[in-house]
């Protein structure tokens, strides 16, 4: 038979504890305290070992998620700067590129203005060095007027500018100012490059379409600079130190054997009230940009109040430990006392008790808790 003491029974006047069978009553007026008692041969079949708390030097674990991203020089948009009207056909989502592959061919009519510009510009620089030197001679020999040497020299430089910034005109829309230069024949077309190695994340133009200076043709991602983009609570702010060990995986895997070390540390929460926690690990294979990721952070360890995990038990959303308080020569009572949960690491778990226990005179039942729980739940479900 299982029976159930309680502070209502002395109350009704009996100083024995009363035998309630399948029933569990509480002190609801006083302190809601549950207790349940068992008979002798309910312990032995119960399977119930009972221990005290532990003082235990548990580390505090931050759980983050997050993903792979790259570092900002291993990204970039490519846009053509004049514009035009593309030639080529767009490369796949995925593919891979290298640091100045052909990406696309653009024809624009302006093209050819800053081809022939360029041209014309060469032929009239040459006049003018010649003529700086035939002045410069007449000027020696004083023979000429100061400003006419001083006309010329102005108009050489110039000139010069004038061709310099074509030259970086030609430069943006991927034109070759030497080959220019010693072919002196114009196109209509020009050439867009890839400025970094890696794989194409976004491809945005197909044959005929016009693009302007600010649309983004193509956005490359690089795989040599990669790094965790992990978000923390605001709460485990304090927590978290640039150089500590973060130990993830990839959101489908359950085994945490790749590490990283936390290098950044955001100082403003986001909108929503995360913390960006950036860790940079080896060059591993298979991570790529995008992978989402799971991390668990370990803090400093210290000491604290544990008991096994397995002592813990949930009723009415809240956690219990149930100790013993009673042992009978046919009996043992059990009682629920609330606690407030911590750190759980290597089969512990660390608990704040009320302020008017004493840790020190505790029985907690460490196997087997939530049998007695279960006689618990029946009884109250039977009264």
């Amino acid at each position: 038979m299982m029976a159930v003491s309680s502070c209502k029974d002395k109350k009704d006047g009996d100083t024995e504890s009363q035998e309630v069978p399948e029933q569990v009553t509480t002190d609801t007026a006083a302190n809601g305290i549950k207790t349940m008692t068992f008979t002798d041969d309910q312990y032995k079949l119960s399977d119930i070992q009972t221990g005290k708390i532990e003082s235990r030097n548990l580390s505090s674990i931050i759980k983050m998620t997050g993903v792979i991203d790259a570092e900002p020089e291993s990204e970039a948009s490519v846009s053509a700067p004049l514009g035009g009207y593309i030639k080529t056909a767009g490369l796949l989502p995925g593919q891979q590129v290298k640091k100045g592959q052909l990406l696309a061919t653009l024809e624009n009519p302006e093209f050819i203005v800053i081809q022939q510009q360029y041209l014309e510009s060469l032929g009239r620089l040459e006049y003018l060095e010649e003529e700086y030197k035939r002045q410069q001679e007449l000027r020696d020999e004083d023979i000429n007027a100061t400003k006419t040497f001083q006309q010329v020299s102005a108009d050489l430089k110039v000139m010069k500018a004038q061709i310099s910034g074509l030259e970086q005109q030609m430069a943006l829309i991927g034109i070759s100012s030497s080959a220019l230069k010693k072919s002196g024949s114009i196109s209509r077309t020009a050439n867009i490059y890839a400025p970094i190695g890696g794989y194409i994340k976004a491809s945005n133009v197909n044959i005929g379409k016009y693009v302007a200076a600010t649309d983004v043709l193509f956005e490359i991602m690089g795989t040599n600079n990669l790094h965790l983009a992990l978000n923390a609570f605001e709460k485990d702010l304090g927590k978290i130190r640039p150089g500590q060990s973060v130990k993830f995986s990839l959101s489908n895997e359950n085994r945490y054997d790749r590490t990283a070390k936390v290098f950044l540390v955001g100082q403003a929460a986001d909108n929503n009230k995360m913390i960006p926690v950036l860790c940079r690990f080896s060059q591993e294979t298979g991570l790529l940009p995008g992978m989402y990721v799971k991390a668990l952070l370990e803090t400093s360890a210290e000491q604290q109040n544990a008991v096994p995990t397995d002592a813990l038990v949930q009723l009415e959303g809240m956690d219990y430990i149930i100790v013993q308080t009673n042992q009978a020569k046919e009996s043992y009572t059990f009682q629920l006392i609330p606690v407030s949960k911590g750190v759980e690491q290597a089969g512990y778990t660390a608990i704040e008790l009320p302020s008017t226990v004493n840790e020190d005179e505790l029985t907690v039942v460490t196997k087997n808790a939530y049998t007695i729980l279960s006689a618990i739940r029946n009884a109250e479900e039977e009264e």
